[in-house]
C-alpha cells in the first residue's frame, strides 16, 4: 500500500454550516506533516471523514488511494488517535488492545510491543479508569501503531503528557517519518509543531490557506525585519522613520524594523547617538507566521484587545 493521505475537493455541510469547503491537500510519506487551523476551520471533520466516521457532500478523501471503506485491513493500513478517552475505563490497558489485535489477527507479541514503544510496560494490566489522561494518550498512540501501518493520523497526540512525554512524542514522531510512513499531526501547539513537523497544512474556514515547509513559512514570515533593542525608543522610531523605514513596537524597549537592513539600523541610531543594546535579523516564529495566516479566518476569537484597552476586570 502506498503511504499517502490526500483530500480533493472535499465538501461537507451541517445544516447550514459549511464545515469543509472545496478542501484539497496531499500528506507525502517521509515527513511530519501538521495540519492546523482556528477552532471551527475543518481539520476535525476533516479527520473523520478520512477515517469513514463522517460521510462528504462531495469531493474524496483517500488513504494510500482508496477510501477508508475500500480497506481490507483497516488497522493494517491507518492507525489513528482522534480521541483518548475513548476506551471503556473498566478495561485494562492490555486488553483493550488485545480485543484490537485479535479483530486483525494481529499476534499477541505485537501488543507487548507497541505498549513498551509507548512507556506503558508497567501499567498495562491496570484499568484505564484509573489512567491519568497522557497515559490514556499513550495507550492510544499504542493502538495506532498496533497494526504497523504506513499511514498515521494523530489529532492533538500531546495533550495531556508531561513534559518527558511530549519530548518524547517529539522524537517518536520524526521517527515514524523517517520509516517513509505518512504522518499527519493535527495541533493547536504551534511551538510543538515547529520543533517537529517538516510541511504545514493551514486551513480556514474549510479552505487551505497555505500548504508549505515549515522553513519556507518561517523564511516568509521573517522577511527583512530587523528586532532593535533600546530604552530610547520614541528617538530611534523618530530616527528610522525619518530614514524610510517601517517600525513598530513589540514589546518593551524592542522595535520591529521594516524596510532596513541591520547594517543601516546601526549607522542610523549611532550618527544620531540612539543608545540601543542589540540588532538582529528577526526570525519570526511558528505562533507568529500562523496568527498572520488566519487573522481573517478564526471564527472564534476573543475581544481580549476591547478588553485590555478599557483596563481589564471590574
Amino acid at each position: 500500500m502506498e503511504a499517502t493521505i490526500e483530500v480533493r475537493e472535499l465538501r461537507k455541510r451541517f445544516g447550514a454550516v459549511t464545515a469543509v469547503d472545496g478542501l484539497s491537500f496531499r500528506v507525502a510519506p517521509g515527513q511530519v506533516t501538521g495540519f492546523v487551523g482556528p477552532n471551527g476551520a475543518g481539520k476535525s471533520t476533516t479527520l473523520r471523514i478520512l477515517l469513514g466516521l463522517d460521510a462528504a457532500d462531495g469531493g474524496v478523501a483517500l488513504i494510500g488511494g482508496r477510501p477508508y471503506a475500500a480497506l481490507r485491513n483497516p488497522l493494517l493500513e491507518v492507525g489513528a488517535l482522534l480521541d483518548a478517552g475513548a476506551v471503556h475505563p473498566s478495561r485494562r490497558g492490555r486488553d483493550h488492545l488485545l480485543w484490537m489485535a485479535h479483530s486483525h489477527r494481529i499476534p499477541v507479541r505485537r501488543v507487548d510491543e507497541v505498549l513498551e514503544l509507548a512507556g506503558l510496560g508497567e501499567v498495562a494490566r491496570r484499568r484505564v479508569g484509573g489512567y491519568s489522561l497522557g497515559m490514556r494518550q499513550r495507550l492510544g498512540i499504542a493502538a495506532a501503531l498496533l497494526g504497523d501501518p504506513p499511514v498515521l493520523l494523530f489529532d492533538e497526540p500531546v495533550n495531556g503528557l508531561d513534559p518527558e512525554g511530549i519530548r518524547w512524542i517529539r522524537t517518536f514522531l520524526k521517527v515514524l517519518a523517517a520509516e517513509r510512513r505518512a504522518v499527519l499531526v493535527s495541533s493547536h501547539l504551534m511551538s510543538e509543531l515547529e520543533d517537529t513537523a517538516d510541511h504545514l497544512i493551514v486551513i480556514g474556514r474549510g479552505r487551505v490557506i497555505a500548504d508549505t515547509s515549515v522553513r519556507e513559512l518561517l523564511d516568509a514570515a521573517s522577511g527583512d525585519r530587523v528586532e532593535v533593542r533600546t530604552d530610547e525608543r520614541t528617538r530611534a522610531m523618530t530616527v528610522l522613520t525619518a530614514a524610510g523605514a517601517t517600525v513598530a513596537a513589540t514589546g518593551r524597549g524592542v522595535l520591529a524594523v521594516s524596510r532596513l537592513d541591520a547594517e543601516r539600523v546601526v549607522a542610523l541610531l549611532g550618527g544620531a547617538g540612539v543608545a540601543f543594546s542589540g540588532v538582529a535579523a528577526h526570525r519570526a516564529t511558528l505562533e507568529e507566521a500562523y496568527m498572520e495566516l488566519t487573522r481573517d479566518s478564526v471564527q472564534f476569537a476573543a475581544g481580549f484587545e476591547e478588553f485590555a484597552d478599557e483596563g481589564g476586570a471590574r
